[in-house]
Parts: structure tokens; C-alpha cells; sequence
């Protein structure tokens, strides 16, 4: 049986071109437009391509892969400008990034040094309470880290390809391996589709949504000898196919709904690019993608793509904006320009040009060299912060940070202390209830579980703690009261979901309204003495028609105590009062709170609830605070700080008596 034509293993120029183009639109998209281009799927492509054809030339040539050499092969291109532009970042973000990212920051310097970087981000992207992270230096890392994980895996496609061939099979290596490409290629594209519909946040960082990108690459280098084209057409095809990688990031919003079907899109783009070229005309897109410029431009692009990113982070953090000016634009793209071509001289090329038959133990020494430093940066950094976060966790006075107990008692906090969440990583210091195994539904559950927490020891009340993250934040001040007001709290929480029926704003996920249904039985079968809750919606004047018909169907069974929400601020405040004045991260009460009080403006209400409202511990008459009795009020934008929640314990106590007490009239 005849067997496929082996692909030919020869210089692309127009693939050199492509990377070129494809790189620079990733950092033209990221400066200016604030979006994704789709390059990283150019990249994505290329490599399936280039790989396959090395590997099955290899496999076909010498009937083995040689791992180890494969391997040194891999990490002498990948290791030597990837090691030094994480420890560079790694160094200037200690310096330029706010304390509040540098949990995040540390553990992604981690990632992207072994290559799970993309897996790190897939996390963070559906977990709720990650979602407020900031962007890092390092989550441009995320594609390298699919990559990585493709080069290291697809040997093994190849051998395993090979194998079947030959010893089971008995048939033609190429067209098996044709065969596997077109089973992986299609069992990924069906789960891409699948899961970029139900989960695309963390779909698009999955490597498994992503390897039919890799696949196609394959299968293009197997089917290309098959490949014979009008001259005409492939010059327009050529360009057709540039434009489309050129146009996607502005055709298809790409962040939010690649992989899936829509990342067919750059990839039949470059799949054109590289068709046309094998009809070579002077005309043709190759004339332009293989001149000096983009062979040259591409040589370096690699580089290129990890030096953008991080010195775009450090200029939003530095300079305390989100957006970039065009000359700004322009000297970050001059000066990723000058770093990559220094890093390719004076690393990259010499430690390529070591022959590594030769000089394995050698190489082996320099790429270890170059991994060292990172270790050590990753680990004393982790080490300081550590330090620090105990250091801020200690013993501090209540007479310097008083937080709301300022404003409750009418006093004045001592002017010139620096502000504290009591953390050195507000966003990710939670609620205790976090920490514990089984205490909340994440974003995507639906199974309704609780804890309890407080005086458990026979309490003479019990209170049940219910909704998401807004109802959550105030544990610690319901936890501070509990042993001197003798009452139990159940939490009942689940991730980014409101205790209500109607997703009135889109808010609202499919499994937070199933959560919510099911959280009503375990309330009205073993109901507590009140039911805690927010009664309204960021600046809603009214309260929502969801929360009254769940409060409904607690009606005769058990009360309700629903406190009024606290203000939405525009940035975060952690990483806002490092970089500027305490004032400047505060909002008008205008823009924080509605005038009317929204319960007073509803009908409707069942007789079991309760209102609570300490807006004039967020507000007074014409700001809303960042900063109050020297204490961060808010752990991003919009959730309290423990510290502060704990300081809200003594102004809850009142309303929060009246309703117990309330109980037993």
C-alpha cells in the first residue's frame, strides 16, 4: 500500500513572515485596542506544522526519537529568552507592582516557569472569588505554557503513530498518522465547542479545547504535496488569508468567545498563507511575508512576544492608568524591539548554536543556569511576603485602626498612620468559611452544603448566612458578635449568586438559580431563627422582585434579616491607595448610593423581614470611602475587607439584637 508523500522539511520564509505579523498584532492589540488578536493561534498552527514535519522526518529517517536530545533541542529555543524575561519581570514587579498582586504575581512567576501557566489562569478565570485579580506581568505565559505542553506530548503522538503502523496495524506511517490527527483533531474541536458554550473563561486557557489547532498544523503538513492550485488563485488566497489574520480580533470579539468553532477563522487564515506559497509568484503574499524585514522580524518574535507584555503591565502600574497613549504605545513597542534583539544576540543565538550531540552535559549546565535564578527570586520573594503577611497579621491597635468603630463612636483616628487591610494580599484574604472544605458551592455547583460556625455549643440562636460573596463579607463581623450574643452561623454561600429567583441583571448564572431553588428545602425542613441576607443591589433604589419572592417562601417558617448593599467603587482599592492619594480612590455618595432608601420604595414586602442600613458607615454626606478609621474598607471594588467587616461587628450589634430579640415577643 502506498503511503503519503513525506512532507518536505525545508525553510518557510512566509512562516517566518506570518510570526512576524502575528506577533505584532498581539502587541498592537494589546497597547492600543485593549483586546486579543487571534495571534496566538497563528502560533498555535505554525507550530503543529513545523513540528510534525520534523518529527515525522525524524521518526520516518532514524525510527526513533531520540527524547533526550529532542528535549535539550526544545528547551535550547524555548529556556534561554523565556528564563530571562521571567526573572527581569520577576525583580522589576517587586519594585513597580503593587503589594496587593503579589500572591498572584509570585505563584504565576512559578507557572510560567514550568509551563502550567495557562492551567494557573484557567483557575483563576472561573473561580468567583479570583475573578478581581488584576492583570499580571506574567499572564502572557499562558500560550507559551500550551505550547510547551504540545512540544513535549507530540513525540509521543508521533511514536505512538508510528508503532500502530508498524507493529499492529501493518499499514502506511504517514496516512496512520493522518488517521490519528484526524481522531485528536476532531475529538477536540467537539469538546473546544462544548466547552467554550458552557465555560469559556476556562476554555480558553484548556489545552485540551486548544489541540486541534496543533492537529490541523499536522494535517496540513502531511496533505500539503497533495496541494496544486491555480497560480491566480493562490495569489488571491494568499492575501485573503493575511487579511484574515490581520482582521479576526477585530471581526470576533476573540477573549470572550474563542476557542470553539470561531478559532477556525486565524487558522484557515494561515492555512491560505502557507498553501499559496507553494505556488510562488511575484505577486504572491510570500514576496511580502518572505523579505528581509519580516524574516528578520520573525527571527526575533518569539522574543519579541515576551518582552511586550510585561513592559505594558509595568507602564499601566507605574504610571496609574489602564490605557496607553500613542507615543507610549510607541516607546513600549520601541523598547520590546531593543530587548528582544539584545536577548536573541547575546542568549538565545549562542546557546542554539551548541551542538547538542556534542555538548549535552554542557548545554544541560547553561540551561540549568538559567533556571536557577528564577528559583531563588520565586523563593526569597515568596519568603519576604510571607513575612510581611505575618507581620500584618499580628497584633495591631484598635486606637490606630479603629475602621467603622470610628464612626460609631464619633471619634477621630489618628492622623498619619498608614492605611492596613490587616493583609498584604487584600483581594485573596477571605472570609474563614473559604478555607474550609465543603463551606461553599464554587461557581459552577449547584449542590447546596453548609457549615456552621460561632457559638455551636447550644446557642440560644441560630443564624443562616445566605447568598454569594455580598452577604459573605459580612462572616466576620457576624463571627465577632456570636460568642457574646450566643447564636450559631450556618453558611449557606455560593459563589457569584444572590439568594433571589429572578436574574433580573444577567448577573446571574443557570447553576445559581438551581442553587437557589434547592437552598430553600434544608432553610424551611431545620429553619433557623433568621435568615441574613442583603436586601438590595449595588445602586438599586429598589429591592429586587427576586429577593421578596424568596423571602416569601420563608414566610411563617422563619425571619429575615436583610441589610441594604454597600457601595461599588471604581477601582481597586488595595492596589488604588499604593499608587495614589486615599481620596482619589474614594467616590461621591451620588455615584455609591441611591437618595431614596429602596425598601421604602418597594411593595410587597413580606412581613418576616427586617432592614438593617449602615450606609453611613460606607458614606457620609458627600463621599463614599476607601479608607475609614485607617482601615481599607474594600478588598477590591466592591467586597469589605475582613478587618473592616470585623470593625461593622459593633453598629450590626443593635439592629442585629432588636431582630433576636424581636423573636421572642
Amino acid at each position: 500500500m502506498n503511503d503519503l508523500t513525506a512532507p518536505e522539511k525545508r525553510f518557510r520564509p512566509e512562516i517566518e513572515g506570518i510570526r512576524a505579523v502575528a506577533a505584532l498584532l498581539v502587541a498592537v492589540y494589546h497597547i492600543w485596542l485593549g483586546s486579543v488578536s487571534g495571534g496566538v493561534d497563528v502560533f498555535f498552527i505554525v507550530s503543529g506544522y513545523l513540528i510534525t514535519t520534523s518529527l515525522l522526518s525524524r521518526m520516518v529517517r532514524e525510527g526513533k526519537i531520540n527524547i533526550l536530545e529532542y528535549l535539550l533541542g526544545l528547551a535550547r529555543r524555548l529556556f534561554p529568552i523565556a528564563f530571562i524575561v521571567i526573572l527581569v519581570t520577576a525583580l522589576l514587579s517587586i519594585f513597580i507592582m503593587p503589594q496587593s498582586q503579589w500572591e498572584q504575581i509570585i505563584a504565576e512567576t512559578f507557572a510560567s516557569a514550568f509551563y502550567f501557566q495557562n492551567w494557573q489562569l484557567a483557575t483563576s478565570a472561573v473561580d468567583y472569588l479570583a475573578q478581581n485579580n488584576d492583570a499580571s506581568p506574567f499572564q502572557h505565559f499562558w500560550a507559551l505554557s500550551i505550547q510547551g505542553q504540545f512540544y513535549v506530548t507530540w513525540p509521543i503522538i508521533i511514536f505512538l503513530a508510528y508503532y500502530l503502523a508498524r507493529k499492529i496495524l501493518k499499514t502506511p506511517v504517514r496516512k496512520t498518522l493522518l488517521g490519528v490527527l484526524i481522531v485528536i483533531f476532531t475529538i477536540s474541536i467537539i469538546y473546544s465547542i462544548y466547552i467554550t458554550s458552557a465555560n469559556q473563561p476556562w476554555a480558553y486557557f484548556d489545552t485540551f479545547a486548544r489541540v486541534w489547532e496543533f492537529s490541523l498544523g499536522g494535517i496540513l503538513a502531511l496533505l500539503i504535496p497533495y496541494v496544486n492550485i491555480n497560480k491566480s488563485i493562490s495569489i488571491v488566497i494568499g492575501w485573503l488569508g493575511l487579511a484574515i489574520v490581520c482582521l479576526t480580533g477585530i471581526i470576533l470579539p476573540v477573549s470572550s468567545v474563542f476557542p470553539g468553532y470561531a478559532a477556525l477563522l486565524p487558522t484557515t487564515g494561515v492555512i491560505l498563507v502557507i498553501i499559496s506559497a507553494e505556488k510562488g509568484s511575484r505577486f504572491g503574499v510570500e514576496r511580502l511575508l518572505g523579505s528581509k524585514p519580516f524574516l528578520y522580524f520573525g527571527s526575533i518574535s518569539y522574543g519579541f512576544y515576551l518582552w511586550h507584555w510585561p513592559l505594558l503591565i509595568f507602564y499601566y502600574a507605574y504610571f496609574g492608568t489602564d490605557k496607553a497613549s500613542i507615543p507610549a504605545g510607541m516607546a513600549i513597542l520601541l523598547l520590546t524591539l531593543i530587548l528582544s534583539i539584545l536577548s536573541v544576540r547575546i542568549l538565545e543565538t549562542p546557546v542554539r548554536r551548541m551542538n547538542i550531540k556534542q555538548s549535552k552535559l554542557k548545554l544541560t549546565a547553561i540551561l540549568f543556569s538559567l533556571m536557577l535564578p528564577v528559583l531563588v527570586v520565586y523563593f526569597s520573594w515568596g519568603a519576604y511576603a510571607e513575612q510581611v503577611q505575618d507581620e500584618l497579621s499580628g497584633e495591631y491597635s484598635e486606637e490606630e485602626y479603629p475602621g467603622a468603630l470610628a464612626i460609631h463612636e464619633d471619634t477621630d483616628p489618628p492622623s498619619g498612620v498608614e492605611p492596613i487591610s490587616n493583609t498584604e494580599d487584600a483581594e485573596s484574604n477571605l472570609p474563614d468559611f473559604y478555607t474550609e472544605d465543603g463551606c461553599f458551592t464554587g461557581i459552577e455547583g449547584t449542590e447546596v452544603s453548609y457549615c456552621s460556625f460561632g457559638e455551636t455549643e447550644n446557642p440560644e440562636y441560630t443564624i443562616a448566612l445566605v447568598g454569594g460573596s455580598h452577604t459573605g463579607h459580612w462572616f466576620p463581623a457576624l463571627d465577632e458578635l456570636s460568642e457574646e450574643m450566643d447564636f450559631q452561623i450556618d453558611v449557606y454561600n455560593k459563589d457569584g449568586c444572590r439568594f433571589t429567583t429572578d436574574n433580573f441583571d444577567g448577573a446571574m448564572n443557570e447553576s445559581c438559580m438551581e442553587w437557589n431553588e434547592k437552598v430553600i428545602e434544608p432553610l424551611r425542613e431545620d429553619p433557623p431563627d433568621l435568615v441574613f441576607g442583603t436586601a438590595t443591589v449595588n445602586r438599586g433604589n429598589k429591592v429586587p422582585q427576586g429577593y421578596i419572592e424568596q423571602w416569601e417562601k420563608l414566610e411563617g417558617v422563619t425571619e429575615v434579616f436583610a441589610i441594604r448593599d454597600n457601595p461599588r467603587m471604581k477601582e481597586k482599592i488595595p492596589s488604588c491607595i499604593e499608587t495614589k492619594s486615599v481620596e482619589e480612590c474614594s467616590i461621591s455618595r451620588e455615584e455609591g448610593l441611591p437618595d431614596v432608601t429602596p425598601w421604602e420604595n418597594t411593595e410587597g414586602i413580606p412581613n418576616n423581614v427586617t432592614f438593617a442600613d449602615l450606609s453611613e458607615y460606607f458614606c457620609d454626606d458627600e463621599t463614599c470611602h476607601s479608607v475609614i478609621g485607617n482601615v481599607v474598607v474594600y478588598r477590591d471594588q466592591h467586597h469589605l475587607t475582613n478587618l473592616y467587616s470585623r470593625t461593622l461587628a459593633e453598629p450590626l450589634r443593635e439592629p442585629l439584637t432588636e431582630a433576636l430579640e424581636s423573636l421572642d415577643e
